[in-house]
């Protein structure tokens, strides 16, 4: 079997191995795959996998020989997943690979909020400290969480990890979540989404994009927020209004924000949150510790060789 990876580097820069691949086929790994390229480089491959590079029904068109389709990501719309059932083509994606990690992340972000931590390590090697009268300084006003309420937009697995890491501080979770479930109800109290905003002092976003909740943050629920809420969001771009938060941060009415994802990636350079105060954005890197991409791996060698096997596992169009 003939396995094409079309885009491994952000999977694995170098600090992992493609040998569980290498034993399953003739395995080519491909850094980066520009699109007038995606044709030829797939060719004749049975197996094709593809983290961000798209796979459109004219590239199945024009590749006969694809059995087999392997996200290396947990969002699969890069394929047209539809075309690719019409031709009996299973597309897998990575479903549970970076819960823990991405939850960890949404703290670090609020945490880096509450404390300026890169900002004041910073202006101590500049030599700030050293000219300092006081014995200790700070540059913005420094935020304890405990006691505070965090609502929480979503409360599956990785909101769930989120959920159990805020309680630890000592935070009072408060969730909206279609689904209810009684892991959730054991960590978070369910309310609607209104009560949310309304009392929350943190807000975290860890639900899907979906046209329901595609610009969930907005102007106006905005306006149902305390003063000075602090918005997370590690989860999709799309589910925040960019301008309209960062009017929201720049009038007072949001104190801060940390944001792993953005509408359009990589940022473009007229992003309205780039100016906005107080705005922490990280170029998508939740999901990326190693531990993570290891687990990623395993299970997309795993996804191919259930396919062989047939016995398909993760598959996302059957």
């Amino acid at each position: 079997m003939k396995i094409v990876v079309l885009d491994g580097y952000t999977e694995n820069p170098g600090d992992l191995s493609w040998a569980g691949l290498e034993k399953l086929g003739v395995l080519i790994v491909y850094d980066r795959t520009p699109p007038a390229l995606i044709v030829e480089r797939i060719g004749n491959a049975e197996a094709v996998y593809t983290n961000k590079t798209p796979i459109s029904r004219t590239t199945l068109d024009a590749c006969p020989g694809i059995k087999f389709i392997g996200v290396l990501a947990t969002g699969y719309n890069v394929v047209d997943y539809v075309a690719a059932k019409e031709k009996g083509i299973p597309v897998t994606n990575i479903p549970t690979y970076g819960t823990v990690a991405v939850g960890q992340f949404a703290l670090a972000l609020l945490l880096e909020i509450c404390h300026h931590i890169g900002h004041h390590s910073a202006a101590v090697h500049q030599g700030s400290w050293e000219k300092c009268v006081d014995f200790c300084f700070w540059d913005f006003p420094l935020i304890e969480l405990a006691g505070k309420t965090m609502g929480i937009i979503g409360l599956g697995r990785i909101g769930q990890v989120t959920a159990k890491i805020a309680a630890a501080m000592g935070m009072h979770v408060v969730a909206y979540d279609e689904f209810q479930s009684a892991a959730g109800k054991e960590i978070a109290d369910y309310v609607t989404l209104n009560q949310l905003f309304a009392v929350s002092d943190v807000i975290a976003l860890h639900c899907p994009l979906f046209p329901s909740t595609q610009g969930i943050i907005n102007k106006n629920t905005i306006a149902q927020m305390k003063d000075g809420v602090i918005i997370i969001n590690n989860s999709r771009g799309p589910l925040i209004v960019e301008q309209e938060l960062a009017d929201a941060r720049n009038s007072g009415k949001v104190q801060a924000a940390g944001l792993d994802v953005v509408s359009s990636e990589p940022i473009k350079g007229g992003n309205p949150l780039l100016t906005a105060k107080n705005y922490i954005i990280t170029p998508h890197i939740s999901w990326a510790p190693k531990e993570s991409r290891q687990r990623l791996m395993d299970v997309a060698v795993d996804n191919l060789a259930q396919f062989i096997k047939g016995t398909p596992v993760n598959v996302v169009n059957k």
